[in-house]
């Protein structure tokens, strides 16, 4: 650290500080509406104090920190930025010698250390924190589970199509249960049914009432009927329990590997996935963008001070939000594909940014 520019270390420290400050309070303030709201559920189911705090509040800050960490940044940035310019700070630290563009230095380092932190947060802490938070919702306040699904249709491999007309979550069985198999050109070679299919979670195996079996080859035809069997089938109760799909608690190496087995099945959750497994990856970049945008909006000192920078800076902040909303609804309802869905806000504010600081005063 001592190789570190002083100038740098001061910016450096005023840009963790402030952002920290602001993201505490706002904390601290979002908690307490919280309580507040749930603490007639927390009271009804008897919630204890040690859980409510360790388990869900605890685990609550990391993903409110993944959402709102890029406005946050903005706003910390604008704030100290603004008084920098306010005081004449800015206009010192250029007459001294130094080039604005040099002078974005420690806010670049800034925003790339919380970019990588983010990173890291997003893939791996948040999804186990997730968890955690979604235990204690069940427990505690959404107490009204959904225990069955109806009308299911997936693959669970290549050629294999599965059907079922109702599942029940608690009982792990699934009645008017089909599987159908088809060869290399797309003819069934092999039919399953069943009136119903109860798993036997210690065994292993699924135990099937009213079993029909047919199997394809050529013009032939085969067909036995058993009343009661146990087969071992390609499948687990997770494969129609679509309850247990949270791709939220899922690491990123768990998520591509979900987006690989919903391919497989045909799911219509794969662009869900897959939004998510990219903005894992790229909403990171969001940190600098806003970064640099707050710099070029707030360091010119201006009549209005603070007041006039946060205006415009909020109203930006706001756009790139709900830009990003626009773009994941067209991924989601359209034939937009997910990481163009994801990288759009990125790059076309990044552009805005750049812009931004060419023109910014020097």
């Amino acid at each position: 650290m001592r190789s570190y520019p002083i100038i740098d270390r001061y910016i450096l420290g005023k840009y963790i500080k402030t952002f920290l400050l602001w993201l505490v309070l706002i904390i601290v303030i979002v908690i307490t509406f919280d309580v507040s709201e749930k603490l007639d559920d927390f009271l009804k189911n008897q919630a204890p104090v040690k859980e409510i705090v360790f388990q869900y509040y605890l685990n609550f800050i990391p993903d409110f920190f993944n959402l709102y960490g890029p406005l946050f940044v903005f706003i910390s940035t604008l704030f100290f930025t603004s008084k920098m310019a306010g005081n004449t700070e800015i206009i010192a630290i250029l007459g001294s010698g130094i080039s604005y563009r040099r002078m974005l230095r420690p806010y670049l380092h800034g925003s790339i250390i919380l970019a990588l932190g983010i990173l890291v947060i997003g893939n791996f802490v948040i999804p186990r924190s997730n968890i955690q938070l979604k235990d204690f919702e069940s427990k505690y306040i959404h107490t009204n589970h959904r225990s069955y699904y109806s009308d299911l249709h997936f693959q669970t491999a290549r050629g294999v199509q599965v059907s079922t007309f109702s599942y029940d979550v608690k009982e792990k069985s699934a009645i008017i249960f089909q599987q159908d198999t088809y060869d290399a050109d797309g003819n069934l070679k092999d039919r399953l049914s069943a009136n119903k299919i109860i798993f036997d979670s210690v065994k292993n195996v699924w135990i099937v009432q009213g079993l029909k079996h047919r199997t394809f080859s050529g013009d032939k035809e085969t067909f036995e009927t058993r009343p009661n069997d146990t087969l071992k089938l390609n499948l687990v109760p997770d494969d129609f329990n679509q309850a247990s799909k949270q791709i939220g608690t899922m690491t990123s190496p768990e998520l591509y590997k979900h987006i690989q087995h919903e391919k497989i099945r045909g799911s219509g959750a794969v662009v869900t996935a897959k939004l998510e497994f990219y903005q894992r990856l790229l909403n990171p970049l969001a940190f600098i963008v806003m970064t640099f945008i707050g710099v070029a909006i707030s360091s010119r000192k201006s009549r209005g001070g603070l007041g006039v920078h946060l205006a415009i800076g909020i109203t930006l902040a706001f756009g790139f939000i709900v830009f990003m909303r626009i773009c994941t609804v067209f991924a989601i309802n359209s034939n937009y594909p997910p990481f163009l869905a994801v990288l759009t806000p990125q790059l076309t504010f990044g552009i805005a940014a750049l812009i931004l600081i060419k023109n910014a005063p020097k």
